[in-house]
């Protein structure tokens, strides 16, 4: 495969905003959670999850660069408006729980650094976020926000301080159970790749490659961008569950706030360093997810319904679907204001983005193998064999979720 100098900055680009975009509040609280209470014994779903997503990810940009539709545009157009309609309202009321936990997430950070309550927080966050979006551009916020999350690998820096045992952390790569406690290890391993196969990356991923103006001759770059991209930010996930395993695991912590969390880079990188480095991770992160997931929404629905859209469109010019995002924002807002717990919120957010799953990826045994999009770019046997694997995993995680939720959550 061979790339031009433009589309080997386009990689290079792409790699960082995915290491600094792929850690989320889901992400961090999820893996922390596991690392705690079960070590490294959770560190093949990590690995199962973003095998998934490279895949997932990579349709996803492959689909817009050559048909120069994004995902949710062509479902209306392919599947009908009731399937739209249908598959569109479950995902906006998970997308609001996610959002919601960005918006807790980064409350908290400011918290952590203030002592003032994130419940004060929540509506100045909800601003910045909405500030950024309404003046911003698509370029600005994908490359920008993301960028600045690379102080995520402060958590790789810190889990190899920290010498794990290679040993133990090679048998967590191999599936396993939970022992005694099976319903809990269960129910962490749906929540992982709740937060890791989120919808919302893979409808702001697909409208982002129209914004950028992608074509055919993009697809070898979005390739390298799912691989390689997705790849490193797995590094980042799976170093925040081995800095968990090795701080709380031996002291008997069972994480229940996200201020135990930052016990683990404080522990691992000298005291007020890794306090700080916490903070700045865990809001930045944060920022960057809920400007995805507040736009993933509009993209939604101003898509299905044929509205303007486009976040590098002055609002004038989208207005409806400057409203949306705008609506999303001060909905999400509310569960902070009213005290939820951030870290129980995005638990059982990711719990049930797990079982809105099959809704969001059926659509794409369809989409990715229709002729009139793809032409000689679509699916091939491996491609389909792998939708249809996942097809299967998520109808697994929609009918085991809501027990392990009962028995194991």
């Amino acid at each position: 495969m061979k790339l031009s100098p433009r589309q080997l900055i386009e990689v290079a680009l792409g790699v960082l905003t995915s290491v600094g975009g792929y850690l989320d509040v889901g992400a961090v609280a999820t893996s922390a959670q596991a690392g705690a209470e079960f070590g490294f014994r959770h560190l093949w779903v990590l690995g199962l999850g973003t095998l998934v997503v490279i895949f997932l990810v990579e349709m996803s940009g492959r689909f817009a660069a050559v048909s120069g539709h994004p995902l949710r545009a062509a479902l209306r157009e392919r599947l009908g408006f009731n399937f739209f309609v249908a598959t569109s309202a479950a995902e906006m009321v998970v997308g609001v729980l996610v959002l919601a936990s960005e918006i807790g997430g980064i409350a908290l950070a400011l918290q952590l650094v203030t002592g003032v309550s994130y419940r004060w927080w929540a509506l100045p966050v909800g601003l910045l976020v909405w500030a950024l979006l309404w003046n911003g551009t698509f370029g600005v916020l994908e490359k920008g926000v993301a960028l600045l999350g690379l102080v995520t690998l402060a958590f790789f820096f810190a889990a190899v301080r920290l010498h794990p045992p290679l040993g133990e952390v090679a048998r967590g790569v191999i599936p396993g159970g939970g022992g005694h406690d099976a319903a809990h290890y269960w129910f962490i391993a749906v929540a992982i790749l709740g937060a890791l196969i989120s919808p919302y990356l893979l409808w702001f991923y697909s409208s982002g490659a129209v914004e950028d103006h992608w074509s055919a001759s993009d697809v070898p770059t979005n390739r390298m961008v799912a691989v390689v991209g997705m790849g490193f930010g797995s590094v980042v996930a799976a170093s925040v569950l081995i800095v968990a395993a090795m701080v709380f695991l031996p002291r008997g912590i069972v994480v229940d706030d996200y201020a135990q969390i930052a016990l683990g880079l404080t522990t691992a990188l000298e005291g007020k360093l890794g306090f700080y480095l916490f903070a700045a991770s865990l809001g930045i992160a944060c920022v960057g997810a809920a400007l995805e997931a507040a736009l993933a929404m509009a993209y939604v629905l101003a898509q299905g319904l044929g509205w303007n859209w486009g976040e590098s469109l002055k609002p004038r010019r989208a207005t409806r679907f400057s409203v949306t995002y705008t609506a999303a924002l001060l909905v999400s807002v509310v569960p902070m204001l009213l005290g939820v717990d951030p870290l129980a919120l995005t638990v059982f957010s990711m719990a049930l983005t797990a079982v809105a799953l099959p809704i969001a990826i059926f659509p794409f045994l369809v989409l990715m193998n229709d002729e009139r999009y793809l032409g000689r770019h679509r699916n091939g046997r491996l491609s389909n064999a792998v939708v249809i694997a996942v097809i299967a995993l998520a109808f697994v995680l929609a009918v085991v979720t809501i027990p392990l939720q009962l028995k194991g959550g």
